[in-house]
């Protein structure tokens, strides 16, 4: 039998079995006559009584920790909470010994500064909170101190944030080793480029995703690619005019999903970001101009 006091946390099996159902951490709000009352961790109030069963959290998934190998609830729903109350504060990182477990922010967050790429320097993993230069600094340490090649493997479903990774360890590398390289630029000025090519707008969220569908066929709130976009914002009148192209709101395929804009982003500015890409990847005028025209077939064979 398990004692429970007000403010104890717990954890609540899931009502469902399923694949994918997994218990759910909560906190006790009133326990009397066998009675207990928990506010488990989506808000929602649950009633339960003696003969439920019910488990104590261990104090580690209580608050969250850096490293998951140090949890006592080391099992999917510890892991899970831990992530998720990280998150909640911002702390998108989480280590599971020298694995770095990265949770997709959706927002800007003001950590990747040169001061905090001075700040993991020539620090040892663990040494400091779980960061994405943490793991960069590690396989360059590793490279001048065996002299062999490293690898960092970096996995997760679209929209996790891998292309977004990448940089950062490009980044924090160029800073450390003092050679910014050709090859390194071109790698970091290629993302606009696959941005612009790769992403649609699905409903609630801008994330890296290839639906071909969506070129034809879009539901209320989504967008077609955002090089559709971004080029008619992006181009001079006189580049339009000269093109024959018109603004975006005139082509049907570009306006099924209804408003065509996107908070937070400007296409007039992409456009420019993928044509000083285009240039440091060596597109020559005549091929920018070629591309440019393909698009314009595109707008036009959709028109018809």
């Amino acid at each position: 039998m398990v004692i429970l006091s007000k403010g104890d946390h717990v954890w609540l099996e899931p009502e469902t079995k399923g694949e994918f159902n997994v218990a759910i951490g909560g906190r006790v709000k009133f326990t009397q006559s066998g009675k207990i009352q928990v506010i488990d961790d989506d808000g929602k109030e649950v009633w339960l009584d003696g003969k439920t069963q019910i488990k104590h959290m261990h104090p580690t998934s209580v608050e969250g920790i850096e490293d998951m190998i140090g949890l006592g609830d080391l099992n999917e729903a510890g892991i899970l909470r831990n992530l998720f109350t990280r998150y909640m504060e911002n702390l998108i990182y989480t280590f599971t010994g020298s694995i770095l477990v990265a949770v997709n922010p959706y927002q800007v967050l003001p950590i990747y500064t040169s001061e905090q790429i001075k700040l993991y320097s020539d620090r040892k993993i663990g040494e400091l909170p779980p960061h994405v230069f943490a793991i960069a600094d590690n396989s360059y340490y590793n490279m001048k101190r065996y002299r062999h090649d490293q690898c960092i493997i970096i996995s997760g479903e679209s929209g996790a944030g891998k292309t977004e990774s990448t940089k950062l360890i490009l980044q924090f590398l160029a800073a450390v080793s003092g050679h910014h390289s050709w090859i390194a630029q071109q790698i970091l000025e290629a993302n606009p480029i696959m941005e612009a090519f790769e992403m649609p707008r699905p409903l609630e969220m801008t994330i890296l995703v290839d639906l071909k569908s969506r070129i034809v066929n879009q539901a209320h709130d989504e967008r077609n690619y955002h090089i559709f976009y971004c080029m008619l914002a992006g181009l001079s009148a006189d580049e339009r005019k000269q093109l024959d192209l018109k603004d975006a709101t005139h082509y049907y395929y570009l306006t099924q999903g209804g408003d065509i804009n996107v908070e937070q982003r400007d296409g007039g500015k992409e456009f420019a970001d993928i044509r000083s890409a285009m240039k440091v990847l060596t597109f020559s005028d005549a091929e920018k101009s070629g591309k440019y025209s393909k698009f314009c077939l595109f707008y036009f064979i959709l028109e018809i």
